[in-house]
């Protein structure tokens, strides 16, 4: 035989020459869980090892993160339940405890990048991402509440403003909205292909926001399409997205192939709370070794196309990177 493959992988020096894809801790976004109070720290029982901190241990966490080389962070808000309505009004109050702990963390760290959610589902009596009538979730009448969202977050300093509503148009009206505000620089990632997935159950608990009637599939995608996500994808580059989200990420990750394939804009990927939560099951029974199944699984994501991942394994990866290169 000419052509042994094996001889390029006979030890670790050869395998790291050969290695193709590479992912490290500055790929990454952290997601954390703002509580509305000072000290207060809740576990989240199905999230293992993940909190609902209140502003100072929020603090201490970023903190913790950046020793270790992660430096970006998505901010999820725990709105109490007297601060929600049928249209999310709290969302844009300028007496948010969401858009002030933002404002407080770049004060103490203005070096970090700061990724908002904008979706009515945290702030809504109803659950959902949009205004409901009816049993419908409206499109049109939403968008305005998602515009002044979004503003009101960069204003607070949010460096990357993040639609997960899946409404048709949001991209579109919330570049308008930011540039009309003078927010040019605030940049749109998109959750472009959010699906209708069961993975998201943990995430659901950790925020108390699960629809109080009927699911989300009339706006999130059916998880069985391929296709329609490069219609979204056209669609939100057009209407200048300068990200694209696929949501979940193990189970979808030819679609972020075909993103990456099509589009010139960076593909993100959100390893979402179901992928981290079984992972983490299936370690504590002793069938698979967490760390070398994150390692793997985060690799993935990465090789399949997406230079940017948000994980909750954020902290766990970095602190490996670190012990390994």
């Amino acid at each position: 035989m000419t052509r042994r493959p094996r001889r390029n992988r006979k030890n670790q020096t050869i395998r790291n020459w050969t290695q193709e894809s590479f992912l490290r801790p500055q790929n990454l976004i952290a997601p954390l869980f703002l509580l509305d109070a000072e000290k207060e720290e809740v576990a989240i029982d199905s999230l293992p090892g993940c909190f609902r901190h209140g502003l100072s241990n929020t603090l201490k966490n970023i903190e913790e993160h950046l020793a270790l080389g992660v430096n970006s962070f998505v901010l999820f808000p725990v709105v109490p339940e007297n601060k929600k309505d049928k249209t999310g009004s709290y969302s844009y109050n300028p007496d948010n405890f969401y858009l002030k702990q933002a404002a407080a963390i770049k004060e103490r760290f203005p070096e970090v990048v700061l990724m908002s959610d904008v979706a009515l589902d945290p702030y809504s009596t109803d659950g959902h991402d949009g205004i409901v009538q009816d049993g419908e979730i409206l499109n049109d009448e939403t968008l305005p509440v998602l515009n002044k969202m979004a503003v009101a977050q960069a204003q607070a300093g949010f460096d990357i403003i993040g639609p997960s509503d899946m409404m048709d148009g949001r991209i579109g009206t919330i570049r308008e909205a930011l540039d009309e505000a003078n927010f040019t620089n605030a940049s749109i990632m998109s959750y472009c292909a959010k699906y209708a997935s069961a993975f998201y159950g943990p995430f659901r608990d950790a925020l108390d926001s699960a629809p109080k009637a009927g699911d989300k599939k009339t706006y999130q995608m059916d998880w069985s399409n391929r296709r329609e996500a490069l219609i979204e994808g056209e669609l939100d580059t057009q209407e200048g997205a300068d990200f694209l989200m696929v949501k979940p990420a193990l189970a979808y990750l030819d679609v972020i192939a075909d993103l990456k394939a099509n589009f010139e804009v960076p593909i993100a990927a959100y390893n979402v709370s179901g992928e981290y939560a079984m992972l983490h099951a299936a370690a504590e029974k002793g069938w698979l070794d967490l760390e070398k199944t994150m390692v793997e699984s985060l690799g993935a994501i990465h090789r399949a196309g997406a230079s940017i991942i948000l994980t909750y394994f954020a902290k766990k990866y970095a602190r490996w990177f670190k012990e390994n290169h």
